[in-house]
């Protein structure tokens, strides 16, 4: 069996919480929530990552991967730095987190378990995280409608400065240039578009990783978790069967395995995965869903 560190990755709103919530349903490893996310929390805590990161989708590759690789290294060998992380943040939220990580990257550690990276801010570095690190990658890709449905109800938008001024990423995915016309833009709808199209485009060509679509798992979620397990090394057993088949048809219950946290501010809820298939596109009109239809077509 296999003791690669696991990898979910793809944009925001692609459904990695909840693919990685349901690997862990085996009880095999260790689920790490966003080390790469900016902003705090889930981000900014050096006693999971022990590096600076200091932009959305903070790109990583051989060229600057000086301070990044030890820093995972310990993040997936679950070397948890306690101390760091005591001088970095004090609030009585970051005490109880620091707790819950410490305890679990210790007791995984100690039990042989393996570390399971839950960050869609890795995914324009997924192909280093594979080669470097070893790392068994599943990348989500969402339906361009869905994806970009979901970001409008949460009024998000793509910071396009953040990407376009990382040299590295852009010499390695010149499609990222593509967003160069679109900055400063308020049309969050053609920006989230361009985003998911230049992303796509990027995890087609990227060797190494496993790319798996959200809506073929939330429409059939056994078999499919089933092929995710393999790809991953995890042994498929009647308890992560239960648990998945529990946390994918309907609304959480009391045991569970999967309840909200209050420690978690970005995992998902347990949900009936087919009715959420059926509510993709709400938000947007007719019109919209056009456009989108349009500026994603490959």
């Amino acid at each position: 069996m296999t003791r690669a560190p696991v990898l979910v990755t793809g944009l925001p709103r692609s459904g990695t919480s909840w693919t990685g919530k349901m690997l862990t349903a085996g009880g095999e490893l260790v689920y790490v929530n966003e080390p790469l996310n900016p902003q705090h929390p889930p981000g900014r805590c050096p006693g999971v990552l022990r590096a600076e990161v200091t932009h959305r989708f903070q790109y990583i590759c051989d060229d600057n991967a000086a301070t990044w690789l030890p820093a995972f290294r310990d993040t997936v060998a679950l070397r948890y730095h306690w101390l760091a992380e005591l001088r970095a943040n004090h609030s009585p939220y970051d005490l109880a987190r620091l707790v819950l990580y410490g305890t679990a990257f210790t007791l995984g550690r100690l039990a042989g378990r393996r570390a399971l990276l839950d960050d869609p801010f890795a995914v324009l570095s997924a192909g280093w995280f594979a080669r470097r690190l070893g790392c068994r990658v599943i990348a989500l890709v969402r339906d361009p409608v869905s994806f970009v449905a979901s970001w409008q109800r949460l009024g998000w938008t793509v910071h396009v400065h953040e990407l376009l001024e990382q040299p590295l990423l852009v010499r390695d995915h010149p499609d990222l240039l593509e967003l160069r016309a679109l900055a400063g833009s308020h049309d969050r709808i053609a920006k989230a578009a361009a985003l998911w199209r230049a992303t796509r485009s990027i995890l087609a060509r990227t060797p190494g990783i496993l790319t798996t679509s959200y809506e073929s798992l939330a429409a059939d979620p056994l078999p499919r978790f089933r092929e995710l397990y393999d790809h991953a090394g995890l042994t498929w057993t009647p308890a992560a069967e239960r648990r998945i088949r529990r946390a994918c048809t309907g609304r959480s219950r009391a045991g569970d395995g999967f309840a909200w946290s209050g420690l978690s501010r970005t995992a998902y809820r347990p949900m009936d995965s087919r009715q959420a298939l059926r509510d993709a596109a709400r938000g947007l009109t007719p019109e919209d869903v056009a456009r989108v239809r349009t500026l994603t077509a490959t």
